[in-house]
């Protein structure tokens, strides 16, 4: 490998976003390391040790190659907030190769050894550590997210404070490097769900919403010189002029202390300012366009008939007005910094001079602009690319064209969302507002960004008033859409469920449970929501159990979806064993049992599944055992079952018969032992393990109960012994002859080469 290669390797591995150091000094060994390599490759003896020594050695290689090229792809805030995870894989490409290197080093001549040696000595002396400052950011930002709360203008800016301070932290400062971050992001979440990981989707687009939420932070801001994609980012814990970035711009440009003049108020910064008033902004609104104006001076614009943007003459799809809580959290925290009072009331006039030049630029053509509405900013940012630079020549007029469009479709998505609260909020006739929710309900059906978004702007407490509505009202429809859209909203979302707790949804679910028409949705809500810790204890005490226990048995006027949903959160309610007591009260043991006993691989698996988490409490196990029937049953699952049931119903008779020698006897009367020997040789990993370990109690109890060799009636308890664990009867042997006790099994028993098609079915009790 020549030294361009290695040059070019190492400025790769060095341009890490975050972790600078530990990359910094990973990537010199890596490069040491593929400086060698060729001269490994000509020395390998053509011994296998020597072959898979060099091959561990490229495996290693490979994965100090993936952290490296993660720190430098992947998003600023995800590498923050997982800084304990990158640490960890660092310290496992270190120990990966200094043990292939090792290896490699026994089989090589001592001239080649010795540069190895060197490169073990310089990784064992190397100490990979976090950068404190980076920790702390990422700490902030964790706990940011554990708190998920919606922060409005009647909340302190917390939420605001945290993401500015960590974005400055982090050097996300400029309109370019926002956008290299939502980019980041989004990378990120494609790639989550590619993988099915529905926990790292959720909180990288978290982090993602926090972007959006605030881009305004980002917008129309004039591109550090130093912020360019070809120039490492500027780390936390550098110079901190360099960190006097954005943010600081957008709170203290043209105001800052420094710049106050004795006796001079400051002047607040443009974009702290209203375009029409030219004041600061006491109430800032965003319109259709994107831009922000005083709300009393927009709605005089609107008031005189204009349809379009003051600032930039764009005709508007509608006039509706956001307010924006991130510019009004910016003018709180600047009015803070120069000691003035922050503004309680719009402006007293209007700057008639600025409002008729407004008023006068939006009756040119829509073709042309006034001179006026073009600002020196609009060409201060354009820059062409020289082509030495870049092989593709990329102007920052393209880049911002496409930063503007992202960032605008964003706010769009954000207006919207505020027209249907509006909407949700002041509508009075129920059936308008269940059109509305019924096309959010869609939205929500397969967006993971949009639960998130509207999670954290309301959406739970509406849609709950206005399920609350529906059951006041007694609207069956109604009330279906609505459990239906929380429904979507808490789809892999914790923290939504958790609003609906607070929010109240459980007493109005209680209520739709009694009347047969809305029980679907309420049943389909109540199962969502079982799989919240923190909702397990608040179902379990309410009216919902004894009713999913009732609905397993009924017959009539029942839905098969809503009996499984019933069934599925009750497996869910059983996992948290304070639950178990109520549920036992209720009789479940029995509607298990007969659903266990259909026949119909439906039920069976989903019942046994409840069962083994009912036979975890010696409650639980005591009342199985006392239940009438209830060893037949399993004892029927394993001759009938499929791979899945049988390994569920030896699990349960392992827990029922652990401590038990009357539920041994009692399974032993079942003639289980065929059934069992055929688990152990063709069931699950799992179902084997069991079998085994039942069939040993078997041989246990046989040992304590046999009475002394000199006796004759040994022969007669012949039945009952059970042969050695992995045994096989002979196919060819008689039933007849193995006595009275094992005839039962053997009218019902299988052949021991059944199919094996649905051995990977997806069993229930592995998930929630």
């Amino acid at each position: 490998m020549d030294v361009s290669e290695l040059e070019e390797n190492l400025f790769a591995a060095s341009d890490a976003k975050l972790h600078r150091d530990m990359c910094k000094e990973l990537s010199a060994v890596y490069c040491k390391v593929l400086s060698i390599f060729p001269s490994l490759e000509e020395a390998r003896p053509r011994s296998k040790s020597g072959i898979q020594a060099l091959c561990s050695l490229h495996i290693a290689l490979e994965k100090a190659k993936n952290i490296l090229q993660h720190c430098s792809e992947s998003s600023k805030l995800y590498l923050a907030i997982t800084g304990d995870a990158v640490l960890l894989k660092f310290e496992k490409a270190k120990s990966a190769l200094i043990d292939s290197l090792r290896r490699v080093e026994d089989i090589v001549p001592s001239s080649i050894g010795s540069q190895i040696l060197e490169v073990v000595g310089e990784l064992e002396h190397t100490k990979f550590l976090l950068d404190p400052s980076e920790k702390e950011v990422g700490d902030r930002i964790i706990a940011l997210l554990q708190q998920g709360k919606k922060f409005d203008n009647g909340t302190d800016n917390s939420e605001l404070e945290i993401f500015h301070q960590a974005a400055t932290r982090l050097s996300i400062t400029s309109s370019r490097s926002a956008l290299a971050e939502r980019r980041a992001l989004k990378k990120l979440i494609d790639r989550a769900r590619a993988e099915e990981d529905k926990r790292k989707e959720s909180i990288v687009a978290y982090l993602l919403h926090l972007m959006r939420k605030y881009s305004k932070l980002f917008r129309n801001e004039i591109t550090d010189e130093n912020d360019s994609q070809g120039s490492p980012p500027c780390s936390p814990t550098g110079n901190e002029d360099r960190v006097h970035n954005a943010f600081g711009r957008q709170i203290s440009k043209f105001g800052s202390v420094n710049f106050k003049k004795s006796g001079q108020a400051p002047t607040p910064p443009e974009e702290l300012r209203c375009p029409i008033s030219l004041q600061l902004m006491c109430d800032p609104v965003i319109i259709a366009s994107g831009q922000t104006y005083e709300r009393v001076c927009i709605e005089k614009w609107f008031g005189d008939g204009h349809n379009s943007c003051p600032k930039t003459q764009q005709q508007l799809p509608h006039l509706s007005l956001t307010p924006n809580y991130c510019v009004k959290g910016l003018i709180a925290s600047w009015c803070e910094q120069n000691g003035i009072s922050v503004p309680t009331e719009p402006p007293e006039s209007l700057d008639h001079l600025n409002y008729w030049r407004l008023a006068l630029s939006d009756t040119e053509t829509a073709n042309s602009k006034s001179v006026d509405s073009i600002g020196p900013r609009t060409l201060k940012g354009v820059e062409t690319v020289p082509l030495e630079e870049s092989g593709t020549i990329v102007s920052e007029q393209q880049q911002h064209k496409e930063e503007v469009n992202e960032e605008t479709s964003d706010i769009n998505a954000l207006e919207k969302y505020q027209d249907i609260l509006a909407i949700l909020d002041k509508e009075e006739d129920l059936a308008k507002k269940c059109k509305v929710v019924e096309d959010v309900r869609l939205l929500l059906k397969d967006d993971e960004e949009a639960r998130i978004l509207m999670g954290a702007n309301g959406f739970v407490e509406a849609f709950s008033r206005f399920l609350e509505s529906a059951v006041h009202e007694n609207n069956a429809a109604a009330q279906e859409t609505g459990a239906m859209a929380l429904f979507n909203l808490a789809v892999n979302n914790n923290r939504n469920k958790e609003l609906m707790l607070t929010s109240g949804v459980s007493p109005l679910l209680e209520r739709m449970i009694s009347c047969s028409q809305s029980q679907g949705p309420a049943i389909a809500l109540y199962l969502n929501l079982s799989c919240l810790e923190k909702a397990k204890p608040v179902i379990g005490s309410g009216q919902a159990v004894p009713f999913f226990v009732k609905l397993l048995v009924q017959e009539e006027n029942t839905e098969t979806q809503c009996k499984l949903d019933a069934l599925h959160a009750l497996y869910n309610l059983s996992t948290y064993s304070p639950n178990i007591p109520t549920l036992l009260s209720c009789n479940i043991i029995k509607s298990l049992q007969l659903l266990a006993s259909t026949g119909d691989h439906l039920w069976i698996e989903k019942s046994l599944a409840v069962l083994l988490n009912l036979a975890s409490i010696k409650e639980g196990r005591e009342e199985m055992i006392s239940s009438q029937g209830m060893i037949n049953t399993l004892a029927t699952v394993l001759d009938t079952g499929d791979t899945i049931e049988q390994e569920q119903a030896v699990s349960c008779l392992v827990n029922l018969c652990t401590g038990s020698e009357r539920c041994i006897q009692m399974v032993l009367q079942e003639g289980v032992i065929p059934s069992l020997v055929s688990i152990s040789v063709n069931g699950s990993p799992r179902g084997r393990d069991k079998s085994q370990k039942l069939l040993m109690m078997f041989r246990e109890q046989r040992q304590r109960e046999q009475p002394s060799p000199n006796k004759d009636e040994a022969a007669p308890r012949k039945p009952v012994s059970a042969p050695l664990p992995m045994s096989v009867p002979a196919q060819g042997s008689s039933p007849e002859s193995e006595g009275k006790p094992l005839s039962k099994s053997i009218s019902r028993r299988k052949t021991l080469t059944r199919p094996f098609s649905f051995l990977w079915k997806k069993s229930y009790s592995l998930h929630h």
